[in-house]
């Protein structure tokens, strides 16, 4: 597709300096501008590109602009940002074409119910008692256990598995390869090893949930696992059983959770973190990356280091650390002083 930098203006109320006509065929970085293509600017450490890019427009945040002639066409705007986002969910509509229908290749138990507006691909599985709401895609191998129920535009990805009594809400989005429903990790020692533990619960993901491909989500031991209005998981997550998540969490990838833990809202988790069982975290929660948290984490709190602590007092320690050797040197060199022993260089 071709667009001119006016009609790109129009769809995002943008302010054009230069030749309203050039034409963009791509979109490309702005490290790896291209001719022809579009890119955008909204940070100060990106503000060079400005003289050096190839690319034909830019849209660019009004306060990295100078009163000077730029090479590229440019696209003025408070936000870049937010505005390159709106584009490029804009060409996402455009260049997709929405399925529907029952593809031959798939199965449908007669009890399931499908709406006439979704869709359900080849090679897939909808068991019975099964439900599929109204403009929801369901593509290849994706598997749905019995009284599984998917609401309104969901796009379940290829492989997924959703086991049985596993509910996902409106508008969610759930990548390649991911497993809702799994049995919880649970097991009791007894005289002949360890025995399982029947996991009889089910995973609920509210509405507006976005989970990468390769998670896994357990099912409750009795009750729900619960994924919160709005969460997003990145790829690679373990979460345990009967976690529950409140709304607008950020996981990143790799993150594990252990069974029954519990946050709020608008908590922000790094990759490679992991969490003890039976804790709660509270609300606008920051956990860096790699650590490890095994207590109650109040709002607003931010913490580093495995075991975590406050991020901030970890970085000064961290400092120390670095010269642990030199420290230890000093230390050494004035018990050998106050001693009276000679110091070696």
């Amino acid at each position: 597709m071709e667009f001119t930098a006016s009609q790109i203006a129009g769809f995002i109320n943008g302010r054009i300096i230069g030749d309203e006509n050039t034409i963009i065929t791509g979109v490309s970085p702005i490290e790896s501008g291209e001719e022809g293509h579009l890119s955008f600017i909204a940070q100060d450490k990106f503000a060079g590109y400005l003289e050096t890019t190839a690319c034909a427009v830019l849209i660019v945040s009004e306060h990295l602009l100078e009163d000077k002639d730029y090479k590229p066409t440019i696209i003025a705007l408070p936000d870049a940002y937010a505005a390159f986002q709106v584009l490029m969910n804009l060409y996402q509509s455009m260049r997709e074409t929405k399925k529907m229908g029952i593809e031959s290749g798939s199965f449908v138990h007669e009890t399931a119910t499908v709406a006439a507006d979704a869709y359900v691909a080849a090679f897939a599985y909808v068991s019975e008692k099964a439900s599929v709401g109204s403009g929801t895609e369901i593509f290849p191998h994706v598997f749905l256990g019995k009284n599984v129920k998917i609401g309104e535009n969901c796009r379940i990805a290829s492989g997924v598995k959703i086991h049985d009594y596993c509910v996902v809400g409106d508008h969610c989005i759930i990548h390649s390869n991911t497993v809702i429903g799994s049995d919880g990790f649970g097991f009791a020692p007894d005289k002949d090893g360890l025995k399982k533990i029947p996991q009889l619960g089910n995973v609920v993901i509210e509405n507006n949930v976005e989970i990468g491909s390769n998670c896994s989500i357990d099912r409750g031991t009795i009750g729900s696992t619960v994924i919160g209005e709005g969460t997003k998981l990145d790829n690679l997550l373990q979460i345990a059983h009967n976690v529950k998540l409140g709304k607008n969490n950020v996981i990143a990838a790799q993150t594990g959770i252990a069974g029954s833990t519990t946050m709020g809202d608008w908590n922000m988790i790094g990759g490679q973190a992991g969490l003890a069982g039976h804790i709660h975290l509270g609300n606008y929660v920051k956990i860096q990356g790699q650590s490890g948290v095994n207590y109650n984490m109040k709002d607003g709190e931010v913490v580093y280091g495995s075991p975590a602590f406050s991020a901030s007092e970890y970085r000064r320690n961290y400092v120390h650390f670095r010269n642990l050797s030199a420290i230890v040197k000093r230390i050494d060199d004035l018990e050998k002083k106050i001693s009276g022993q000679e110091i070696n260089e």
